[in-house]
């Protein structure tokens, strides 16, 4: 799985302050809870939630996740994935 965000990171550019950036501790946190959470059929359900709690807070303007999985029933495949992309309305 990834997690990117957008946000404007000029401030803690300067400041060298976690708390004028995203903490990335959270968003694991974010991502550990949902995928620990509700149990859900398709990955793409797990990436629109986890997007949906990473839009919450106040910094963010977009976040793009990734999720993959890698069954064995899939081979000769090696992955099946989706890479969503939400803004801030």
């Amino acid at each position: 799985m990834d997690v990117e965000v957008e946000t404007d990171l000029s401030r803690p550019g300067q400041t060298d302050r976690v708390e004028d950036s995203v903490d990335y501790r959270l968003l694991r946190k974010i991502a550990k809870e949902v995928i620990e959470g509700e149990p859900v059929s398709l990955i793409e359900t797990l990436a629109d939630r986890i997007a949906a709690r990473v839009l919450q807070l106040p910094k963010v303007d977009a976040v793009s996740v990734r999720i993959a999985k890698r069954p064995v029933s899939m081979r000769p495949i090696d992955a099946a994935a989706v890479h969503i992309k939400r803004t801030r309305a």
